[in-house]
Order: C-alpha cells, then sequence, then structure tokens
C-alpha cells in the first residue's frame, strides 16, 4: 500500500508504525503545502498555482528565512502525479490516506481527493476525527495531529481504513470549489470535515496580546505564539502577520527589517516616533 501523510512529522512516526506492522510496509508520500492559510482561488489552474506561489514568495521574503530558492519549496501536482503513476503501476494495491482532526490536513485532503476519483474503491481513508487515544502516561486524550499518537495506538487505529465513497467523491471536490471561490484567507475546522473561512487578520489578536509596550525578541514572540494558541498554524504565516502589523504600524520594530530576525525586537505602538517601524520594502 501506499500512504499519504499532510504533515512532515508524521513521517518518521508512521515509520515506526511500519516497524511493528509488516502489513503496513509500503511507500509515503507527503503534500507539503497548508492550504489552511492563503490564497486558494483558481489553484485548479496554472495561474492559480502561481498566484500562490507568488503570495508564498512575498510571505518568506519578510521572514526569518529572508527569502526562498528560486525552485519551488513544494511541488504537490508533482507528488500527485507520482501518486497516481504508483496506482496505475500496482493495480491491485490501495492507497492509504492518514489525516488527523485539523484544519491543515483536513485542507489538504479536500486539495487532493478529486485528483484520485479514477482510482475509487482504492483509496482508503483513516481519519481521527474526535476519537480518543492512550498517551505514554496511560492517559486518554483526543489528538489534533497524527505525531501526537503512540506508535502502539496506530495499531488499533489501522481498524478505521474505509474506502472513500462514492458519495464523498461527488461533494467533497464540490466543498473544495466552494472554498476555492470563497478564497479567505484562513481557513478553520469548525468540527468532522466542514472548513470554516476566516481574514487574513485571523490571527493578529492572539499575536498582539503576547505583546506590550516593552521591547521583546521577535523570535521568542513566534516561539511563545506557537506553543500557546489552540489552532496551530505554522511559523512563517505568523511571521507574515507579524510583518504585515509592523508595516500597518500596530507594533514597533527597532530598525530596519534587514538586521534579521535575531536582532529584531518587537513591541505594541507606544506613540514614540523614536522608534522605527520602516520594513525593507
Amino acid at each position: 500500500m501506499l500512504h499519504i501523510l499532510f504533515n512532515e512529522p508524521d513521517i518518521e512516526r508512521l515509520k515506526e508504525v511500519q516497524q511493528l506492522d509488516a502489513t503496513l510496509e509500503g511507500p509515503i508520500q507527503l503534500i507539503r503545502d497548508d492550504y489552511a492559510v492563503g490564497p486558494i482561488q483558481a489553484l485548479d489552474t496554472l495561474d492559480g498555482q502561481e498566484g500562490r506561489l507568488n503570495w508564498w514568495k512575498s510571505c518568506f521574503k519578510k521572514t526569518a528565512y529572508g527569502c526562498i530558492p528560486a525552485s519551488p519549496l513544494v511541488d504537490d501536482p508533482k507528488v500527485v502525479a507520482a501518486i497516481q503513476e504508483w496506482l496505475d503501476v500496482n493495480p491491485e494495491a490501495e492507497c492509504w490516506i492518514w489525516m488527523a482532526q485539523n484544519q491543515h490536513d483536513v485542507s489538504g485532503y479536500y486539495w487532493l481527493i478529486s485528483q484520485l476519483k479514477n482510482w475509487q474503491g482504492r483509496i482508503q481513508i483513516l481519519y481521527f476525527n474526535n476519537l480518543p487515544f492512550i498517551n505514554e502516561r496511560g492517559q486518554l486524550f483526543y489528538p489534533t495531529w497524527l505525531v501526537e499518537i503512540p506508535p502502539r495506538e496506530f495499531l488499533k487505529a489501522k481498524k478505521l481504513a474505509r474506502p472513500v465513497t462514492a458519495s464523498e467523491f461527488e461533494i467533497d471536490p464540490d466543498e473544495w470549489s466552494r472554498l476555492m471561490t470563497e478564497n479567505a484567507g484562513v481557513r478553520i475546522l469548525e468540527g468532522g470535515k466542514k472548513l470554516l473561512g476566516k481574514d487574513f487578520n485571523y490571527f493578529d489578536l492572539e499575536l498582539k496580546r503576547l505583546l506590550t509596550k516593552e521591547w521583546q525578541r521577535a523570535l521568542r514572540v513566534i516561539t511563545l505564539m506557537q506553543s500557546k494558541m489552540k489552532v496551530k498554524t505554522g511559523d512563517v504565516f505568523i511571521q507574515y502577520r507579524l510583518s504585515q502589523l509592523i508595516e500597518e504600524g500596530t507594533i514597533e520594530a527597532n530598525g530596519k527589517w534587514e538586521k534579521g530576525w535575531k536582532e529584531l525586537d518587537i513591541r505594541l505602538w507606544s506613540g514614540d516616533n523614536s522608534a522605527s517601524a520602516e520594513l525593507d520594502h
């Protein structure tokens, strides 16, 4: 069988599970892009894909990563082509989609599923929606990410695999079309597989709550934000939003952006014009 994941840390966890259960052996493919954030309008066209790539480039430019290489960070269409080829070459084999209860995995699923319709009946899904597991301390918990689940618990979870139904192959691509038309800045998981569109500034209030009128190191704020936020998103998007708030004047930065994130201090706007919030455009 072939496995599809949406979150890079899940790869090593699934490999651990495969060592415990030989029936789960098989190649692993990763859908890398985070379709829960950013523009997705007409993403089924080359123009839409190029627009999204350009948006990600603009985000990376104002982050601690500086910029991205000339080639794309991700090439999910290429990954899907490899999955389709594998399914054709292995006509008796199944493809298992692993999905946890978070907007990142569910958004990736919606982007993917219509592209596997020709192999209906061989596509299995394991969606850990509101399911309890036992953690390493023997306590009951409800994971939101696959990597949180101990390997031994995965052995029980594999029993949940079921075929993606004909109805889902019809309805779920329609839901993705609706989301593309809506083209919200952020998508959050409301329950089940229902995604709710929010504005780009969805995380801003939570970010500003971590700030005072005293200077703090920007990267420390980003780390603190990721540890505290209930609805998780990647550090690149948080840094992008922080840069937008600096441009808007809501947050001050101690100098030009070109000094780099390691030296960047930030605070809520204090009305002190001696502090520069200038960004390197």
